[in-house]
């Protein structure tokens, strides 16, 4: 699988903290250092309910999803990760408790997995990256308080256009059973709201 992880170049990982705060040749290097990459084949766990999530991960081509599965058997998908994104269960990565979350590939994927010693160390060599991640902190939690109040708020069909807007570059890779899941509705009731959208004047 080695020659898989070729494209896992750190490069994204570097254009993208880039575009939040201008890294120096040190920093840089210290990304390279820190941050480990890892594929994943479609189905496979990144992270299994009952173990301690002890990475962070970010997308460098690929879609994982984080889910919910209920006592009824029931899946409530609560993020898809593409990419460019982030995706971690942080209450378990932060409180070294074990996850009540899932994470698995939806596809095959590579990412760049830094786990909590190294971010520690990294935010002690360079207090730029404490700044960072305090920034996808902050913007992880501005995007779970708009899904609860869209949740609570919304009808199907605004979640669904919302989620189009979102999540166009996921639309045509994602199974319909995970969009509904996602979006708490059924699978028959999904394809009816697309039937219905699909309509001149709908």
């Amino acid at each position: 699988m080695k020659e898989n992880l070729s494209d896992a170049s750190i490069e994204p990982l570097l254009l993208y903290f880039e575009k939040l705060i201008p890294l120096n040749t040190e920093e840089r290097e210290l990304v390279r250092e820190k941050f480990r990459p890892r594929l994943y084949r479609k189905k496979q766990y990144v992270l299994q309910e009952g173990d301690i999530c002890n990475q962070m991960n970010f997308v460098v081509r690929g879609c994982l999803r984080m889910y919910k599965i209920d006592d009824s058997g029931s899946t409530h998908v609560l993020q898809f990760a593409a990419e460019n994104n982030w995706i971690t269960d942080l209450g378990s990565f932060h409180s070294e408790e074990a996850s009540t979350l899932a994470i698995d590939a939806v596809e095959d994927t590579v990412v760049l997995q830094i786990n909590q010693k190294d971010l520690i160390a990294l935010y002690l060599s360079a207090p730029k990256f404490d700044r960072i991640f305090r920034v996808l902190i902050e913007n992880s939690y501005v995007s779970l308080q708009k899904r609860l109040l869209q949740n609570i708020s919304s009808t199907a069909e605004d979640r669904y256009q919302s989620f189009l807007k979102t999540y166009s570059h996921l639309v045509n890779r994602l199974p319909q059973t995970q969009i509904a899941s996602f979006l708490g509705i059924t699978p028959e009731f999904l394809s009816r709201l697309r039937n219905k959208l699909s309509k001149p004047n709908s």
